[in-house]
């Protein structure tokens, strides 16, 4: 790749649907991102490595099972072919590292990345021991397909990306931030079917604010993820 061409960050996708994630990267922060030059997202079909008529990706697994794996040889020539010097190559699992702000963070840093999706029951052990660098879960959960999971690692990390946002400061007041869940907010108008926004919030004190914030935070935080408050 060309630094002096390519955007601060490139993300090669190998998916079995490249047409699912297609409008969620032509839409919002992502879609906006891109239109700046900050990340350039290609969608490959892992079908087109393979060498068959029928474009075969999958088949059973060794030593019985349910369900089908997908092969090594598609990942391992569509690898060879978008790997760069400067690549990582992530993938999808539900038993790979958590996705954690820290961890958005970091991705956001590096300048190339080959992000594979499983589906099935997953992928050739093969491909995870010899070609993936980083593995990546979302949640304690199992999706129908990896496609959905790589969308939600590119949108968490593209937001880390300088101009990605339209207010920096949008990214200081997430949840997670400093190990605390997002405080509440509210808009115009203050007085709504009997329901009104806090005084502090109309009294242009910021130190008051900044208080009342981190105190919900902290209350929040305390009844929905106790847990997070030891990293305090």
């Amino acid at each position: 790749m060309d630094s002096e061409k390519d955007p601060p960050l490139s993300i090669d996708l190998l998916t079995l649907f490249p047409k699912m994630i297609e409008g969620f990267l032509e839409a919002s922060i992502i879609g906006r991102a891109a239109a700046k030059r900050l990340v350039e997202i290609r969608s490959h079909d892992l079908r087109d490595w393979t060498n068959d008529k029928h474009r075969t990706v999958d088949d059973r697994p060794f030593g019985g099972g349910a369900g089908m794996l997908l092969k090594p040889e598609p990942f391992f020539a569509a690898v060879k072919e978008l790997r760069t010097p400067k690549s990582c190559i992530l993938y999808m699992a539900p038993d790979g590292e958590p996705l954690t702000p820290n961890l958005a963070r970091e991705l956001a840093t590096l300048p190339h990345w080959v992000l594979i999706s499983g589906h099935y029951e997953g992928i050739d052990q093969r491909v995870r021991d010899h070609l993936v660098d980083r593995e990546i879960a979302i949640g304690d959960y199992v999706l129908t397909n990896g496609t959905l999971a790589a969308a939600v690692v590119i949108d968490a990390a593209v937001r880390y990306l300088p101009g990605a946002l339209g207010k920096e400061k949008s990214l200081t007041q997430d949840s997670f931030n400093n190990s605390l869940l997002s405080f509440p907010q509210y808009t115009r108008p203050a007085h709504f079917q009997g329901h009104s926004v806090p005084e502090v919030l109309l009294s242009g004190d910021h130190k008051a604010i900044a208080q009342w914030r981190r105190q919900r935070q902290i209350e929040k935080t305390r009844q929905r993820r106790p847990n997070l408050l030891s990293n305090l």
